[in-house]
């Protein structure tokens, strides 16, 4: 019935609203799958460019000849159950009495079906040519299961603040050139901000930050430099002109908090969106790190805060696929519990973490819980976190000098490795870094470790 021997395909499940009646809609779906090159005389299971199905609409059950509702083979494919499970586990396939959580961990644990499909972020340069419709080339692909190669993130702080290099890059010049020696020492995305976000920074606006970093990302593109540049703002406004200048990934230390405007327009220009955990702003967030309602634990806390941040970018229309996930290191958070998110890095994408003493215990009742296991936090996140790419940035920052000792954050290198080191092992698949040569070489050794 399926045809294995075949190349590896991306599948996706989305959402929609439609005036049109299921018969009506299934039509609508074959003439997009005529106009897009799919050839309907050739074996239907086969390799085909694009393949359209209702799975589910609205909790209608239908069965004719040329439509099944809920799909007739919903149940038996890992492959459109996995995807449709990061939009919603708990959609009830009537004529089965089974949520779609359950019937897609049925296919695991009773009847053996391989867990073998895999998440994957796409990283791509779009095309800066404004001549050409051509969307451009994916890059990179995250993946957290199988990645083998981490991705390194070079700085590129155009600001006169910035706790670590403020100054050195407040020009045009200086700032394309140090661009060009990131990509030559071994990035992969260059991260571009205007504004500094070290604890006590104040906020310097829309236009000084567009002045700042537009004219650099436009420079280099201008130079032909196709790495994936991301723009570091928590402005929608800024996020738009840099996107329209030619950067490709817009990195929100909020997370879409700060400026409401910002997951809309993620969602319409479908890029990847880096979501970082954190509370407050720049200048508040050092005194937001206790943890207590968590029972202290800083790893839940994260996760739990975190998790709102996804579901409202979900929510908005951003895909599943596009979002990258940021423990905020250093984020209203001291220093010894930086070290412990990186010490449970594996933990934030984990489905469930262990209580600590006197926290909740998560329920083990029924099919829908058949991977509970005694001891686990009731968390109720409001999104799974599970199999989501992780960004870690830890260079140079201050609790990497309050272990080592050292106070001038351009000597935190070598603890820094450190770091990066212990982010690879906890599953990180970018690390953002100050000094891009050095780390390379720590995250090839560490893939080599870990990976």
């Amino acid at each position: 019935m399926y045809m294995t021997d075949q190349p590896l395909f991306l599948n996706a499940a989305c959402k929609v609203q439609t005036k049109l009646e299921p018969l009506m809609l299934l039509e609508e779906l074959k003439r997009i799958e005529a106009k897009m090159g799919r050839d309907f005389t050739v074996i239907r299971n086969g390799p085909r460019p694009i393949d359209l199905d209702i799975l589910f609409y609205d909790e209608l059950s239908m069965e004719t000849e040329k439509l099944t509702i809920p799909h007739a083979l919903l149940h038996e494919r890992r492959f459109q159950l996995g995807p449709l499970c990061d939009i919603n586990t708990d959609l009830m396939h009537h004529r089965l009495g089974r949520t779609s959580g359950a019937l897609n961990r049925h296919l695991t644990t009773h009847n053996g079906v391989p867990n073998d499909i895999v998440k994957v972020t796409p990283l791509k340069t779009r095309n800066h040519t404004q001549s050409s419709d051509v969307e451009g080339s994916v890059v990179k692909t995250l993946s957290p299961d199988t990645q083998k190669k981490t991705v390194a993130m070079g700085i590129l702080n155009c600001t006169p603040d910035s706790f670590s290099d403020g100054g050195q890059h407040d020009s045009v010049d200086r700032a394309v050139e140090h661009a060009q020696e990131l990509f030559s020492s071994g990035a992969d995305i260059i991260d571009i901000g205007g504004q500094s976000t070290r604890p006590g920074a104040t906020q310097v606006g829309v236009e000084a930050e567009i002045e700042r970093v537009v004219p650099v990302i436009k420079r280099i593109r201008e130079l032909g430099i196709e790495v994936p540049i991301s723009v570091d703002t928590f402005y929608a406004d800024v996020a738009a002109a840099a996107l329209d200048a030619g950067a490709d990934i817009v990195n929100d230390v909020t997370g879409g908090h700060f400026d409401p405007q910002m997951l809309a327009l993620v969602a319409q220009r479908q890029c990847p969106f880096i979501i970082m955990h954190m509370r407050g702003n720049p200048s508040t967030m050092a005194t937001m790190n206790d943890y207590s309602e968590y029972d202290g634990d800083v790893i839940r806390g994260t996760r739990f805060e975190l998790a709102q941040r996804v579901r409202a970018a979900l929510d908005a229309g951003i895909p599943r696929w596009n979002i990258i996930l940021d423990p905020g290191i250093g984020f209203a958070k001291e220093g010894v519990q930086n070290f412990e998110v990186l010490r449970r890095l594996s933990e934030l994408t984990a489905r469930h973490i262990r209580a600590a003493s006197g926290a909740a215990i998560h329920p083990s009742a029924g099919d829908d819980n058949q991977d509970s296991e005694e001891g686990l936090i009731d968390e109720n996140l409001a999104t799974e976190l599970v199999n989501y790419p992780v960004l870690v940035g830890s260079s140079r920052k201050r609790f990497i000098g309050h272990a080592t000792g050292r106070t001038d954050a351009k000597d935190r290198a070598w603890g820094t490795a450190a770091t990066v080191t212990a982010a690879i092992q906890g599953g990180a698949g970018i690390v953002r870094v100050h000094d891009v040569a050095e780390m390379v070489d720590v995250a090839r050794v560490s893939d080599h470790i870990y990976r």
